[in-house]
C-alpha cells in the first residue's frame, strides 16, 4: 500500500486530469445502470400478454431508444475518457523520466560506481511504464468498476437486499484471498527485475565497448551470459505464474459458488411469484454487471502488484541523497590565480584507506605531475578536487578559500578537464566544443579550435564545424577526439587545469598537434598533469609522488633526480628498455 501511496503522490500535480478521467468514468459507471432498468421495464410491459393485459407499444419503443442513447452515452463517455487517459500517460512518463533524470544527475559519484549504466537506465524504463501503464488502467478502469458496483449495489438492494447481500460479499472474501498470494509473487518479481536488470547492464557494456568483444572473439560469450538470466527469468516466471493461477483458480472457484447461490436464489424467488419477469432479467443483469468488475479485479491486482514490484527500485534510487550545487551559499568566491592546497586530507574508498595525510599545493601558473603505483589514488585526488567525493578529514583550499565554502557551480567552473579518453558526446564538433559553455558564438568555438590545432581538421569535413561524430566522437581519430576535447577546455577558459594524459595513445604525428595544443592551453594556468610520459614529467616545475597514502616526495624534476626517491627509480627503469622495466613502468601508468 506504501508503495502505491509513493505513486499516486509522485503523480499529484496531474490531479486536473484524475478529476476530467474520474468524473467521466463516474458518468460511464452510472450510464452501465440503466440498461437492465429500461431492459425491466420494456419486459415487464411485454409480459403483460401473457395476463391477457394490454401493452403500450410506444412505451416498449421509448425504451429501446432510451437503451440505445445509453450506449451512444457510453460509445462517446468512454472514448473521451480513454483520450484522456492517453494524455495522462505520456504526461506521466515526460514528468517520471524528467525527474528521475534530474535525480540521477546530483547523486554522488559513488552511485555510479557501483552501478551499471544498463541497469540505470533499465529501472528508469520499468518503472516509468510500469507506473504509466497502472495509473492509466486505475483511471480508466478501476473507478469505473468501483462506481458501477456501488450503483449495481444500491439499485439492487432496492428491489431485493438478500441478493445485494451476497453480492456483496464477493468482496471482502476475494480481497482476502489475494492478500494471501501478494506477498510470494512479489518476492518472485524482484528476483526477477534484478535477472532482467544485470542482463541489461551487461547488454549496455557489451554494445558500447563492441570492439572490444569483436577484438577478444567473445560474441558468443556475452549471447550466452544474456541468455543464462533471461533463462533464469523464465525459471522464475513459470513458478511465479503457476504460483498465482492456482490461487487464482481457488478464488475463482469460490466466487463461482457465491454467483451459484445469488442466481438459485433470484430463480426460486421468480418461480415462487415473489418477482416478476422483468426484476428476474434485471437482477441477473446486475449480477452479470457485478460480475464483470470482481473477475477483473485478478487483473487489476495483478497490475497493482507489478506497479509495486516494478517500481520499488526506481522509488529506491528517488530516494538516494543527492548531492546538490550549494546554491544556498550566499557568499561567491572568484578563483583568480588558481592556487591549490591539500592540507592532512584523509579519505576512503570502499572502506580502503586511501589518503592518511595527504598534503601538497599546486603553485599559481606552475605545473605539477602526480606520479604513483597505480591504485594510489591520482585520480582520486582529481575527484577529491572537483568534490564529486568529499574529503573525511583534513582540506581542500583554491585561493586560501575551502572548496566546502563554495558552492559546486563555481569551483568546477574554475577547473578544466582534459581526460586521457576525450569523452565526447555524439552529436556535432560545434556542440562537443561548446558543452563547456553553450552560449559561445560561433567565432568564439572556432578560435578555441584553432587553439587546439582542430580547426584544419575540421575545416576539411564535409559538414565542417557542423558535422556528426557519432556516438562517444567514433568518428574521429584518437588525436581528432583528443584536439576536440581540448578545445572544449580552451572555450571553458578556467584558471585551473588538469591533464589526465592526453597524449598516451596517440601515434607520433596526433601526439605532436595535442602536445602543441596542450602547451598554448597550459599557459597562464595553475595545471595539475597524471602523468603517463616521463618526457612530460621532465617538463613540469613540480613533481608530487605518492606513496601508502601520503606524499612521498615534492621537488623539481632536477631536484629529484637524484634523490633516491620515486622519480629516480622510474629515470633508471628508462634507460634500460627491458620486458621487466616496461612492467615496472606501468604499474606507475609509465609509458616509455
Amino acid at each position: 500500500m506504501a508503495s502505491l501511496i509513493k505513486i499516486f503522490k509522485f503523480a499529484s500535480s496531474l490531479w486536473k486530469y484524475y478529476l476530467g478521467i474520474s468524473l467521466l468514468t463516474i458518468l460511464l459507471a452510472g450510464m452501465s445502470q440503466l440498461t437492465p432498468l429500461f431492459t425491466k421495464g420494456a419486459i415487464d410491459q411485454i409480459t403483460k400478454l401473457l395476463s391477457g393485459g394490454k401493452v403500450d407499444v410506444a412505451l416498449v419503443a421509448v425504451f429501446a431508444v432510451l437503451i440505445f442513447i445509453t450506449d451512444v452515452g457510453q460509445t462517446l463517455f468512454s472514448n473521451f475518457s480513454g483520450y484522456y487517459g492517453d494524455i495522462l500517460a505520456v504526461k506521466l512518463q515526460k514528468l517520471m523520466s524528467e525527474r528521475y533524470y534530474e535525480h540521477l544527475l546530483f547523486l554522488p559519484q559513488s552511485y555510479f560506481d557501483n552501478e551499471l549504466t544498463g541497469t540505470i537506465i533499465n529501472r528508469m524504463n520499468r518503472g516509468i511504464n510500469q507506473i504509466s501503464d497502472f495509473v492509466q488502467m486505475l483511471s480508466n478502469n478501476f473507478l469505473q468498476f468501483i462506481f458501477s458496483t456501488i450503483f449495481s449495489l444500491a439499485i439492487v438492494a432496492y428491489f431485493s437486499w438478500p441478493v445485494a447481500l451476497m453480492l456483496l460479499a464477493l468482496y471482502p472474501v476475494f480481497i482476502f484471498l489475494t492478500m494471501l498470494s501478494s506477498g510470494k509473487w512479489q518476492e518472485f518479481q524482484q528476483s526477477i527485475n534484478q535477472n532482467i536488470d544485470i542482463a541489461s547492464g551487461r547488454f549496455a557494456e557489451t554494445i558500447g565497448q563492441i570492439k572490444v568483444v569483436r577484438s577478444f572473439l567473445q560474441e558468443k560469450r556475452e549471447l550466452s551470459f544474456f541468455k543464462k538470466r533471461f533463462d533464469k527469468v523464465i525459471g522464475l516466471t513459470k513458478p511465479q505464474s503457476k504460483f498465482w493461477h492456482k490461487r487464482d483458480v481457488i478464488r475463482r472457484l469460490i466466487l463461482n459458488v457465491i454467483f451459484l447461490a445469488v442466481f438459485v436464489y433470484i430463480f426460486v424467488m421468480t418461480a415462487k411469484g415473489q418477482y416478476s419477469l422483468g426484476t428476474m432479467v434485471m437482477l441477473i443483469q446486475y449480477a452479470m454487471l457485478i460480475r464483470i468488475p470482481i473477475f477483473s479485479i485478478s487483473f487489476l491486482v495483478d497490475q497493482s502488484q507489478r506497479a509495486i514490484a516494478n517500481t520499488n527500485d526506481y522509488f529506491r534510487v528517488m530516494e538516494e541523497e543527492q548531492v546538490p550545487l550549494d546554491l544556498s551559499i550566499k557568499k561567491l568566491y572568484e578563483v583568480k590565480t588558481g592556487a591549490v592546497r591539500f592540507r592532512n586530507v584523509r579519505f576512503s574508498y570502499d572502506k580502503r584507506r586511501l589518503f592518511r595525510d595527504l598534503t601538497f599545493e599546486l603553485i599559481p601558473y606552475s605545473k605539477t605531475a602526480l606520479i604513483g603505483e597505480s591504485g594510489v589514488g591520482k585520480t582520486t585526488i582529481v575527484n577529491l578536487l572537483l568534490r564529486l567525493y568529499e574529503t573525511e578529514a583534513g582540506s581542500i583550499t583554491i585561493d586560501g578559500v575551502d572548496i566546502k565554502h563554495m558552492d559546486l557551480t563555481t569551483l568546477r567552473k574554475a577547473i578544466a578537464v582534459v581526460f586521457q579518453d576525450a569523452a565526447l558526446f555524439s552529436g556535432t564538433i560545434s556542440e562537443n566544443i561548446a558543452y563547456s559553455n553553450a552560449s559561445a558564438s560561433r567565432e568564439q568555438i572556432i578560435e578555441a579550435a584553432k587553439a587546439a590545432n582542430a580547426h584544419d581538421f575540421i575545416s576539411k569535413l564535409k559538414d565542417g564545424y557542423d558535422s556528426e561524430i557519432g556516438e562517444r566522437g567514433l568518428k574521429l581519430s584518437g588525436g581528432e577526439k583528443q584536439r576536440i576535447a581540448i578545445a572544449r577546455a580552451f572555450l571553458k577558459n578556467s584558471p585551473i587545469l588538469v591533464l589526465d594524459e592526453a597524449t598516451s595513445n596517440l601515434d607520433a604525428r596526433s601526439e605532436q598537434q595535442v602536445h602543441l595544443a596542450l602547451e598554448r592551453l597550459m599557459k597562464g594556468r595553475t595545471t595539475l598533469i597524471i602523468a603517463h610520459r616521463l618526457s612530460t614529467i621532465a617538463e613540469v616545475n613540480t613533481i608530487v609522488t605518492l606513496k601508502d597514502g601520503k606524499v612521498d616526495e615534492v621537488g623539481s624534476p632536477k631536484q629529484l633526480e637524484n634523490s633516491g626517491g620515486i622519480y629516480t627509480q622510474l629515470l633508471l627503469l628508462q634507460q634500460k628498455h627491458t620486458l621487466a622495466n616496461k612492467k615496472k613502468l606501468l604499474a606507475y601508468g609509465i609509458k616509455l
